[in-house]
């Protein structure tokens, strides 16, 4: 049952397909089940805290059912946006059909083109990461490979990092800072890579060189074989991906910082530096992205494992519903800066501020 919740939520990508086909408002089912019911369930429910035990744990890391689920995303993402490519460039999409259709697949791009991509991405196998790196063309956004594995898991909860949002910062702000200085910041963090190996910028193994290439190379055959109209949807659903993930990036440490020693070094990355969610859909849809801690104290442990720490600060709905709330700026701050001031309070008291057996893990 564990590994079938993963799974059941691949029916996304078919559902997305036959908004395609069908078409009229059907073609509106994955968005409204995303961001209306999903919201509307997780508002009025309590995901559980509970943790596996270390047989359990170690059985699902034995299951090579979890890494199957995963693996399955990227031709399924494929087949769906080349689906959707097609039936754009061929017109035969109604007006209401093409809305719905457009939405549904920006969803799939950040949902599974990202979010998967980003599962992929910290693995140590070259076939994962290759995957990681293909998942990510098909939103355009290659560059996060760089940018998230070297720089915002090193830099998260500082003012350095582009993908902590600030407090009292607005997700739209947070956008354009996000996307414009986290592809920067990957074009500087490669460049120092092959500086340290005494390798020219201008060269073929500079990874962003060859991203862009692709990038360039995928862009450039979809406007030869299906168009002008289907390069622009895809352009299009590209976009909407990535926004989907930097307003997931908003919410995940928003407001959080890590201290900064006498040394002049930041403390080491707690449970306490991300937002965590428990509803059991978003777990579920998003691959355990809510339990971000734990992803970051690890993050080379595979999703079907990350834990829940008492230390952690707790997002008071499910992640898609904390989206909507994100795009409502006002509504935004006056949750989750109360949120904040209760967390920070909770940690100040003496009973609570203690290492407790939770956290220890975390620091092993």
């Amino acid at each position: 049952m564990g590994a079938f919740r993963y799974a059941s939520t691949l029916i996304f990508l078919p559902l997305t397909a036959s908004t395609i086909y069908v078409g009229g408002w059907w073609a509106f089912n994955v968005p409204i089940f995303a961001f209306v019911i999903v919201p509307l369930v997780e508002l009025f429910t309590k995901g559980s805290p509970d943790n596996m035990t270390e047989e359990e744990t170690q059985s699902a890391l034995d299951n090579k059912i979890y890494d199957g689920i995963v693996y399955v995303v990227m031709p399924l993402q494929y087949l769906v946006l080349f689906y959707y490519l097609w039936s754009v460039s061929t017109g035969q999409m109604d007006t209401l059909g093409l809305i719905g259709a457009t939405l549904s697949m920006g969803i799939a791009c950040g949902t599974y083109g990202i979010n998967v991509a980003h599962e992929l991405g910290h693995r140590k196998n070259g076939y994962e990461q290759w995957m990681a790196k293909g998942l990510l063309l098909s939103t355009l956004y290659m560059h996060f490979f760089i940018e998230h594995n070297r720089g915002h898991h090193k830099r998260v909860g500082t003012p350095d990092d582009p993908a902590t949002a600030r407090y009292g910062e607005t997700l739209y702000a947070f956008w354009l800072r996000s996307v414009v200085f986290g592809y920067l910041s990957a074009w500087k963090i490669e460049n120092h890579r092959l500086s340290r190996k005494g390798k020219s910028w201008f060269s073929w193994r500079n990874e962003m060189l060859q991203y862009h290439v692709l990038e360039i190379a995928a862009l450039v055959g979809v406007y030869l074989f299906l168009g002008g109209a289907a390069l622009l949807a895809w352009m299009l659903v590209a976009s909407m991906g990535i926004l989907l993930l930097e307003t997931i990036n908003y919410l995940e440490h928003y407001g959080l910082t890590r201290q900064r020693k006498d040394t002049g070094r930041y403390e080491r990355v707690l449970p306490i530096h991300s937002w965590n969610s428990n509803r059991s859909i978003g777990r579920a849809l998003l691959f355990e992205l809510t339990r971000h801690s734990d992803h970051h104290a690890h993050a080379n442990r595979k999703y079907q494992v990350l834990r829940h720490f008492d230390e952690s600060p707790q997002l008071p709905t499910g992640y898609p519903g904390m989206m909507i709330l994100a795009t409502i700026p006002p509504l935004w701050f006056y949750v989750m800066h109360r949120q904040i001031a209760n967390y920070q309070a909770r940690m100040e008291r003496p009973a609570e501020a203690e290492v407790s057996p939770s956290l220890k893990v975390a620091l092993n």
